[in-house]
């Protein structure tokens, strides 16, 4: 039941009535995919994403979504990772706010968007990618498939990208206690619109979900303690894994 003053519509089919579409302003913030690739004759690209997030942890994925452009065309970043089967990820923090703006800008395949943007290049490990030098967390990933979900033309159709996290870049500095301190990493988020979030230190809080205590290694992403609780069910076995995880 809804009230007579709650708004409701339904996508493509009735009107809103609002002056904006509110859509991309329910679920947020996103955390935003600022991926990098290389094209098969070594162009370099970078470009951030409002819709990405990770998958899983053991082993980690993330995914990014990529709608098309203006001419029915997918995007450089997406025809680069599925014919070159990598890419790398970049977090995007308050302090580079500016130069996420502008490697968001729809340019001819020729253009570096790091060199348009100023940013500095760093060389990846395990893969022909290059990543952002000043961004504090980096993922090397491996290709592993795409997902074309249809849409109305000519933006609407998206490709949805999921990669495996095969290296992790995290510079210490960005760590307190051997933790990541997303106070001193401070990441932003897109909202809705042409709005986006920061996260500061006096923002974040903790809580601890009640109930077996073996299943928050899952919510910590912690794989070699995961891994020993279900090795076999054997104690001892869940017990290692329980202190390599330490």
């Amino acid at each position: 039941m809804t009230s007579e003053s709650e708004i409701f519509y339904e996508p493509g089919k009735t009107d809103h009535g609002l002056p904006r579409d509110p859509y991309k302003s329910c679920v947020v913030p996103r955390p935003i995919g600022w991926i990098s690739s290389t094209s098969r004759d070594g162009r370099h690209n970078l470009a951030p994403f409002s819709q990405f997030n990770n998958l899983t942890f053991d082993p980690p994925y993330v995914m990014f979504s990529s709608n098309q452009d203006l001419h029915e065309q997918r995007k450089d970043t997406v025809n680069n990772i599925e014919s070159t089967q990598e890419f790398c990820w970049n977090v995007a923090t308050w302090e580079l706010r500016e130069a996420v703006n502008a490697s968001a800008e729809w340019l001819a395949p020729d253009v570096d968007e790091f060199e348009r943007a100023g940013l500095e290049k760093e060389a990846a490990k395990l893969v022909n990618v290059p990543m952002v030098k000043r961004s504090p967390i980096k993922f090397e990933c491996k290709y592993y498939t795409t997902l074309r979900l249809p849409g109305n033309a000519p933006m609407g159709s998206v490709d949805v990208v999921v990669g495996r996290v095969i290296g992790i870049h995290i510079d210490p500095r960005v760590l307190t206690n051997g933790m990541i301190d997303l106070g001193k990493v401070q990441p932003i988020a897109r909202c809705g619109y042409h709005e986006y979030a920061v996260i500061r230190g006096d923002a974040i809080f903790e809580m601890v979900i009640p109930g077996d205590p073996k299943q928050l290694v899952g919510l910590e992403g912690n794989s070699a303690k995961a891994r020993g609780l279900v090795n076999g069910g054997n104690k001892a076995a869940a017990e290692e894994g329980l202190k390599a995880g330490h």
